[in-house]
């Protein structure tokens, strides 16, 4: 009770902080940026790139070009050898370690300053749920975010990890008891013998909070059912708050909701290595809250012409909705015009809020339909809307050199529960993505490419090829696209 009244307190607090930049977007961001090239004027990559000379965000544009992980890299290795004063003042306290890079590992630099609004992200987005809704009684019961390891390594005097097995550590003194698995479990380095691990101490628990990527926490929930024969919901009554991250939900909320056996308010974050970038402010509304005064500078570059010689690069003041943009961003841990490498869309602009619409490497465009994550994605949910049709995991591929006939679209789908014939749910979910891309049905319209086909991949096989990459569990996600057959010739099928 005492949590819960002083809760509200600090809620309110927050909710006037949010609101404060949330009035005034352009002119928070423009402070940021002038705070960034500032603070950072004096390291080598400030005199490397001029930043004394910087009065404008159409100089900063001249003197930073857009970056990816290699053309910082550099600049990284200078760090691992112990040098000072290089991206951002002084060493960074942590590397949030990633993989994915054509060199390897990515070692993304975390500084005191940026901790901090990685932290703060989540707080405030808890915190904005209280002040909205009313709701303090999750701050009583115990609480689980499913994560990696907090076991660091270090390099050059700079501790490692992934960034959930950082973030472990440093959850707040008030919420320590709270805090489920115990740090014992939390160490474990295989998945699967972690989440049940993870069963065994939460089944007897009194769990309001529940948190993670939603494919990982539905391995969770599966667990949890074979083990007390349960709906989630019914061996946990208190469980009120899901709060997830890194995927849509959209594609797992049947399953999800079946599992549970009922409906539980959800918050959305976005997260990554690279800052915090937004959070769900309202419930029953779409899209996520941009936070404007974590440290972070906004650019976007239009998707469809990113990889062109010269892209349209804009900040915040000119962003337009519904367009597919890939994200930039500047930051107080020293990354400078970096390519994060996720696309956003903007569904409003008072306030500035956005939807994570994939990955600029994640599409399709075998014959230039260029087909995207959300598209997909947004497909398959209409597709199964008002059925009894459950996925559990699904990826898209193309089909260029067939046996017989046309090209055509992929779906590989893990069915939880299927559809009576899959011939016509099949034309259902093409009727959707035609919807969705102009250009995939002008391809189909023109008779170049066939309406799609689905192959469906038996239980546990996308759980099978996460583990035979090395990548099962975490903070690790299933590619819903690829533009060539790399990871679908090693799923099995049931053709």
């Amino acid at each position: 009770m005492i949590k819960s009244y002083f809760s509200k307190i600090y809620a309110k607090k927050i909710a006037k902080r949010i609101d404060k930049w949330r009035s005034a977007p352009i002119k928070t961001q423009q402070k940021v940026l002038k705070g960034l090239i500032e603070n950072a004027k004096n390291t080598t990559f400030g005199k490397d790139h001029s930043f004394k000379n910087i009065t404008s965000y159409e100089a900063f544009k001249k003197q930073v070009p857009v970056r990816d992980y290699e053309g910082i890299k550099p600049y990284i290795e200078q760090i691992k050898n112990g040098k000072t004063d290089v991206l951002w003042k002084g060493k960074p306290i942590y590397f949030a370690k990633t993989s994915g890079t054509t060199s390897g590992a990515k070692y993304i630099p975390i500084t005191k300053g940026s901790m901090k609004h990685m932290l703060n992200g989540t707080k405030y987005a808890l915190l904005n749920y209280i002040h909205k809704t009313g709701k303090t009684v999750w701050i009583d019961g115990k609480m689980i975010f499913l994560q990696g390891s907090p076991e660091l390594d270090e390099t050059g005097f700079i501790k490692v990890g992934r960034l959930s097995g950082i973030s472990a550590h440093f959850i707040p003194a008030y919420l320590q008891k709270n805090r489920m698995p115990s740090w014992e479990t939390n160490c474990i380095e295989d998945w699967e013998t972690k989440v049940n691990a993870i069963v065994k101490e939460t089944m007897p628990e009194k769990m309001t909070v529940i948190g993670g990527i939603p494919s990982w926490v539905q391995m969770y929930f599966e667990r949890l059912n074979e083990s007390s024969g349960k709906k989630v919901g019914e061996l946990f009554p208190d469980f009120s708050l899901f709060v997830y991250g890194g995927v849509n939900y959209e594609p797992y909320r049947n399953k999800m909701e079946n599992l549970i056996g009922r409906k539980v308010d959800s918050i959305e974050l976005f997260p990554a290595s690279e800052g915090f970038f937004a959070f769900q402010d309202i419930q029953n509304e779409k899209g996520m809250l941009l936070v404007l005064d974590g440290g972070i500078f906004y650019e976007f570059i239009p998707a469809d012409e990113f990889f062109d010689e010269n892209p349209t690069r804009i900040s915040l003041k000119d962003v337009k909705l519904n367009v597919n943009y890939v994200l930039i961003v500047s930051t107080n841990a020293g990354l400078w015009a970096y390519n994060i490498g996720d696309t956003v869309q903007f569904i409003s602009l008072d306030p500035y809020r956005i939807i994570v619409s994939g990955r600029i490497k994640h599409f399709i465009s075998a014959f230039g339909e260029h087909v995207i994550v959300k598209e997909v994605e947004t497909a398959i949910q209409e597709a199964i809307k008002n059925t009894d049709i459950r996925i559990h995991e699904f990826t898209v591929a193309p089909q260029i050199t067939p046996k017989k006939g046309l090209p055509y679209h992929e779906w590989f789908i893990e069915f939880e529960n299927e559809p009576e014939n899959l011939e016509e749910f099949a034309l259902k979910l093409d009727e959707e993505l035609v919807k969705q891309n102009t250009y995939y049905k002008d391809l189909i319209d023109g008779k170049i490419l066939r309406t799609l086909l689905i192959s469906k991949v038996e239980k546990d096989g996308f759980l099978n090829y996460m583990k035979s990459i090395g990548k099962l569990g975490g903070q690790n996600k299933m590619p819903r696209l690829s533009d060539n057959r790399k990871i679908v010739d090693l799923l099995i099928c049931d053709n």
